[in-house]
């Protein structure tokens, strides 16, 4: 394999030893080449090796994915088409257009015929994970982390491919701990990147809006719920909002970023796939008195983010049927218990606000979760700083505003990764001193905390909570970048309109990724003015979009998730993948331990990846289509938890459990899919004998909206008594019915005003309360 710098003058060599037949041998040839002499020495290898064909071409690539073996040879995984997606102060980001996976073949290993049958059964289902469907990566500019953290920390080396949100660190494990560098791989996030051109009275400015989704406990909606032992959560995703000016690149160019999160429930819970409801139930799998694993995660959080952690709970607040309000109260449960061993500053800040009621409401939902955005955003600030020439074309990450903090992180003592409040103090203080001599140069800015979002799902509600936080970070941005005089943007700005634009396709993306289908965007389309009937006529198709997606696909795109990220390899003489009924295998290859298996025929766990740790130093060095060369340090693994650290998973058989589901023929594996409906929910926090959390650090989201709800409501006595007049008559009206999407409508709400064929389309009655309502359809 050659590589080459942009410019073809430096060449280097790599080489794939295929003698040995188990394990990856890459070497790198220690000598840079100039062009001329690079064609000489592949003219001496060609003559020299005429008697067994000498030399073929394959292909041109643009960097390698990571090798991946099954039960046969080596495969290696390339890019070989790319496009260009948007670049950061002239860090070209691309993605995949075109990807190949070649075959490093080795004549001693033999395969019968089953091996030979599984062994293309394995590269089909690795097939299914497709690459040109929202994975990126960038060459320079380290994509994986936020700009907060590129510009505060100078770490090099493989410890980026160690981030969480690297989707082929285990495929590159091998080339990098061979090699000692990543010059030949390419670091590959996954979820979604988009950038535009705006403007705002007359002046244009760039807005990128990156998600990053986490490796660890990925997968697919029912199959990975809650969080696990670790303190990782399902459908963890970062969401980055950068915007810059828009100059030329020898110019000085102001930029600034705003980070938020979304994340499951952090508890241990389930729901299990049915084919017959579409509405499983929610089951807490187990309970964690001390809710050790929800500590992890917020204790994560803290190391990534800083403080405060501010915790915006969509879900509903009454029932009928209990359901989400399950996990209400006891996540209510957790957060008080944490908190009371906290001191006051450090506590986690909580908020329960039933989106789905107040979108049933004649109320302006997005006005409401713009004023708590505001809050939010006035504890965490967002990031701003100026860069300059030599920066922003030399390098972006060679200019720093912070510098690294190597102490440890937990809820008691939060810091981050950013930089701990005095450094920051410290920083700014010098910028202030360096503006009174330069007045063209502004004081930084710093994001220390992070607002943390969840609905069921983290899908469909949580991205109109998410937009809401956007528009108002979007007015403090161009505010800070002296865009607009004042810090507010008024949700009829076209600005406003472009903005949600952005966020409904990330929120289609996401949704596809983790539930099967594009969101339910309701809340989004009677913004715009959508006409009614065709936005509930969406909802419903979407709904079952999603409903076919997990019941009959999911399995099999969890399968490929595994092998992809490295968390099953398969091993002559154990058990295939699809021969098991867990989709936890303690990392059952040769690195792994032995396989344990489930009795339980028709479960699923829900549980982390298991990988190992593995860090090396790399030289310094630049080849087109290889990522930027980068140096690391060892490391172990620990308990807690950081970007960085992978965890080894346990095979306990007391962790969370989701329904296993059949596989389905071969379908590609990030394409269509979708969730079905979310619907959010209300007020403040209270334990499970319904006592109020008197706390600070718990807010009722109603204070904003000047309803007069009444905060005394009982989680756990789903009764009236304690609903105010204002609210009883909603409240009563939400749980005699389940709607089926954030639309909230709902079979038995419209058979007062309409027909269900209305909304259904002419389908059966019947038919329509399976969807709408979640019934057994054989009830």
């Amino acid at each position: 394999m050659i590589g080459r710098d942009k410019n073809r003058t430096l060449w280097r060599v790599l080489k794939i030893d295929r003698s040995e037949p188990s394990e990856l041998i890459v070497l790198e040839d220690s000598t840079t080449y100039s062009e001329s002499e690079c064609y000489d020495l592949l003219r001496r290898i060609h003559e020299g090796n005429k008697s067994t064909g000498g030399l073929k071409f394959v292909t041109i690539c643009y960097g390698i994915v990571g090798f991946i073996k099954f039960l046969g040879p080596h495969y290696m995984l390339l890019i070989t088409k790319r496009r260009k997606i948007g670049a950061i102060c002239g860090h070209t980001v691309y993605s995949i257009t075109k990807s190949e996976m070649i075959p490093i073949p080795n004549s001693t290993v033999q395969s019968n015929m089953t091996n030979s049958k599984n062994e293309n059964r394995y590269k089909k289902l690795l097939c299914t994970v497709d690459l040109t469907r929202d994975f990126f990566f960038s060459y320079s500019y380290h994509v994986m982390h936020s700009l907060q953290k590129n510009l505060s920390c100078n770490e090099t080396g493989q410890v980026h491919y160690e981030s969480m949100f690297v989707w082929n660190e285990f495929l590159t494990r091998g080339i990098r701990n061979n090699l000692k560098n990543t010059l030949w791989t390419v670091a590959l996030v996954y979820g979604f990147f988009k950038q535009v051109k705006l403007s705002v009275s007359g002046k244009e400015f760039k807005l990128a809006l990156i998600a990053r989704r986490s490796r660890h406990y990925a997968g697919t909606r029912y199959l990975k719920r809650g969080v696990n032992e670790k303190g990782r959560v399902a459908n963890d995703v970062e969401t980055e909002q950068i915007m810059f000016e828009d100059v030329p690149e020898e110019q000085p160019v102001q930029i600034s970023s705003v980070v938020q999160n979304r994340g499951s429930i952090p508890l241990f819970w389930s729901q299990e796939t049915s084919r017959l409801n579409i509405k499983p139930d929610i089951i807490l799998s187990r309970k964690d008195q001390n809710f050790e694993a929800t500590k992890l995660h917020f204790e994560n959080l803290v190391k990534r983010y800083g403080s405060p952690i501010i915790v915006l709970n969509l879900i509903k607040s009454r029932e009928k049927k209990p359901r989400e309000t399950i996990l209400r109260s006891e996540f209510a449960n957790a957060i008080r218990f944490i908190n009371k061993s906290l001191p006051e500053e450090n506590r986690l800040k909580f908020l329960h606000w039933d989106l789905h009621k107040h979108s049933r409401k004649a109320t302006n939902v997005l006005a409401l979760l713009g004023r708590f955005a505001s809050y939010a955003l006035n504890l965490t600030g967002i990031f701003y700083c100026q860069v300059m020439p030599s920066s922003s074309s030399k390098g972006l990450l060679n200019w720093s505003c912070v510098e690294e903090h190597d102490g440890d992180y937990s809820l008691e003592n939060p810091s981050s990764e950013n930089g701990n409040v005095s450094k920051l103090d410290s920083e700014i203080a010098k910028a202030e001193c360096d503006a009174n001599q330069n007045q063209s140069i502004k004081v930084p800015m710093f994001q220390s905390g992070v607002l943390r979002t969840n609905c069921i799902d983290c899908l469909d509600r949580t991205n109109v909570a998410q937009y809401a936080y956007g528009l108002v970070a979007l007015g403090h941005q161009l505010h800070a970048l002296g865009y607009m005089e004042s810090s507010s943007i008024d949700l009829d700005n076209p600005l406003a309109e472009d903005l949600m634009r952005i966020y409904e396709t990330m929120g289609d993306t996401l949704a596809l990724q983790y539930g099967g289908s594009a969101a339910h965007n309701k809340i989004f389309s009677e913004r715009r003015g959508q006409w009614k009937a065709a936005t509930q006529s969406q909802e419903f198709f979407r709904t079952l979009q999603r409903y076919y997606s997990n019941a009959y696909m999911d399995a099999e795109k969890q399968d490929a998730i595994n092998v992809f990220l490295g968390h099953f390899q398969p091993q002559q003489g154990k058990p295939a993948l699809w021969e098991l009924d867990s989709d936890q295998h303690c990392n059952a290859g040769k690195r792994g331990p032995d396989l344990v298996e489930n009795a339980r025929s028709l479960i699923k766990r829900s549980l982390s990846d298991g990988n190992l740790r593995c860090e090396n130093e790399s030289p310094v060095a630049a080849n087109v289509g290889y990522s930027k060369p980068l140096s690391g340090k060892e490391g172990g693994v620990s308990n807690g938890l950081s970007d960085s650290n992978p965890e080894i998973s346990t095979c306990e058989s007391d962790m969370s459990y989701s329904r296993y589901t059949p596989s389905m023929p071969s379908r590609k594996l990030f394409k269509d899919v979708e969730e079905y409906r979310c619907v959010e929910s209300n007020h403040i926090c209270y334990d499970e004998h319904g006592d109020a959390c008197s706390s600070s650090n718990f807010f009722d989201m109603d204070w904003p909206s000047t309803s007069g709800n009444s905060c005394e409501e009982d989680l756990c006595d789903r009764s009236s008594a304690g609903l105010s007049s204002d609210n009883l008559g909603n409240d009563v009206k939400v749980e005699t019915t389940t709607s089926a999407s954030d639309s909230g409508s709902s079979l038995k709400g419209r058979s007062q005003t309409g027909s269900s064929d209305d909304l259904a389309g002419g389908f059966p009655v019947r038919f329509v309360q399976w969807v709408m309502s979640g019934e057994m359809l054989f009830h």
